[in-house]
């Protein structure tokens, strides 16, 4: 990589101090944490100050739902990637995620091995889905 080339910047929201602190000292080396939120609507008013590249985004969180401020996001017009980080490897949240226009779905327990390739993938335009998830591309 380039030394001059800008790093994405990133917007984390979940609810627990413990994973957004994990996921930033995943995140740091490669991309730049620009805020790290705990809630649905935080994230939607960081997201409108901060504009950045990514959002990172969990699917439990109080006030608004990860997949309620995605919908928000979209609605103001909003090109940032969507990446969410969650617990939940059921298709059904995999396909209501994917619904909000998010590229990335990573599961907590695969956080380490997949969240730098989801963001990364997300920014190419590259959907990434951790592999754990029982997934398929089929609607039904």
């Amino acid at each position: 990589m380039g030394g001059n080339v800008a790093r994405a910047r990133i917007l984390l929201a979940d609810d627990h101090k413990e994973i957004r602190d994990r996921a930033v000292r995943l995140l740091e080396p490669e991309f730049e944490v620009i805020g790290a939120v705990a809630d649905g609507q935080a994230l939607v008013h960081a997201f409108a100050q901060l504009k950045p590249d990514v959002c990172v985004i969990d699917i439990s969180m109080p006030f608004l739902n990860g997949i309620e401020a995605a919908i928000k996001l979209r609605e103001n017009l909003s090109e940032a990637k969507i990446v969410f980080l969650t617990v939940n490897e059921d298709s059904d949240f995999v396909r209501a995620a994917l619904r909000t226009g998010a590229l990335g779905y990573v599961v907590k327990s695969r956080m380490a091995s997949d969240l730098c390739t989801a963001i990364n993938g997300a920014i190419s335009g590259r959907l990434f889905v951790s592999p754990s998830c029982i997934f398929s591309a089929d609607p039904d």
